[in-house]
């Protein structure tokens, strides 16, 4: 029995430039005869006729990777986020860890504790904050180390 294959109606792209072989002809293969185009690809920042302003020329300085970014910014923890605690408890990193508040890899300058909401108990702060949470956290009966930065 012989089994019938079906048609490929789908060739493969001619690759200029490469000989006799490739299937386009020789010599100039396709690209046509002299000029820019049948010798190389063009750069990508290539705009043909001498412009006014090119568009390198009007996109914004940068300068150096990233020169214009921020540095890196500390993850937020909002006052009312530390009602899971218990009441009496340290808040640093460990504790937040156990908590499940955040995960392990943010470092102490990295976690800054901010006054949005109420706090409830009465806990004792190892980590920077703001001046409202600390407020916030000395109101409620709780301590706030002085190690802690008011950023």
């Amino acid at each position: 029995m012989r089994r019938e294959l079906p048609k490929v109606t789908k060739r493969n792209k001619k690759r200029l430039g490469r000989g006799y072989g490739s299937g386009k002809g020789g010599h100039t293969s396709g690209r046509g005869q002299k000029g820019q185009k049948s010798r190389r690809n063009i750069g990508i920042l290539f705009e043909g006729v001498k412009m006014k302003k090119s568009l390198i020329k009007r996109l914004p300085f940068r300068r150096g990777k990233g020169k214009f970014k921020a540095g890196n910014k500390p993850l937020i923890v909002n006052l009312d986020i530390l009602n899971i605690l218990p009441s009496g408890s340290k808040v640093n990193l460990d504790t937040l860890v156990k908590a499940q508040i955040i995960t392990k890899n943010v470092t102490t300058e990295g976690i800054k504790i901010l006054g949005g909401g109420d706090i409830k108990k009465k806990l004792i702060l190892e980590l920077p904050s703001s001046k409202s949470a600390a407020k916030k956290i000395e109101k409620a009966g709780g301590k706030v180390i002085s190690a802690t930065k008011h950023v």
